[in-house]
């Protein structure tokens, strides 16, 4: 296939910030965040194709015997993937989409789609990490001791990636990835 829009994996740990500098790129019209696709049913106001594709059982697993998904994992009893389908379609149009998931996900991603450019956003540190986790006052303090353990098995990680920039400073981290982005276009 011949496309003509990157296809870019944004990892990190939960704190690090990904999810802000997400939403500052795809204010960019060349720029697409991929919906996942999710057999949990949706909680409150969440619509389908918006916060994901709410898929049944059978069907998700139809689409994983189709070879629908570039990455797919289950948790807690529900499975959760990114849909091959509409990024396709995106980048056929010249759009750069954005698979904002895990580490996992990342190797599937670069196991099947080897020219995807992949950004790890990191903390400064685990310290700050750790203050923003806090500060989001969402957290129970058993959910930020995991969330922190699991930032530790992550930081690691950042070395496979083909990018990792340090969001430290928001304005900034967000100006490096446009750059990366920028440096990769053809």
């Amino acid at each position: 296939m011949n496309y003509n829009g990157l296809l870019l994996v944004i990892s990190g740990p939960a704190g690090a910030g990904k999810g802000t500098v997400v939403k500052e790129l795809i204010k960019d019209e060349k720029i697409r965040l991929s919906v996942s696709a999710t057999t949990r049913a949706p909680r409150g106001q969440e619509k389908n194709g918006v916060e994901y594709y709410f898929l049944t059982r059978k069907k998700f697993e139809e689409m994983i015997s189709q070879d629908g998904f570039y990455e797919y994992a289950q948790y807690l009893g529900n499975y959760y993937g990114s849909p091959k389908k509409p990024v396709e379609d995106w980048r056929k149009e010249g759009k750069d989409v954005i698979l904002e998931i895990e580490v996992q996900g990342c190797r599937k991603v670069k196991d099947i789609q080897p020219d995807c450019i992949s950004i790890f956003i990191k903390p400064p540190s685990l310290e700050v990490l750790e203050k923003r986790l806090r500060g989001r006052g969402t957290e129970t303090e058993e959910n930020i001791l995991k969330r922190l353990a699991r930032a530790k098995e992550e930081l690691p990680l950042a070395a496979d990636y083909d990018y990792v920039v340090v969001n430290d400073d928001l304005d900034l981290c967000v100006e490096q990835v446009r750059k990366i982005i920028g440096d990769n276009r053809k």
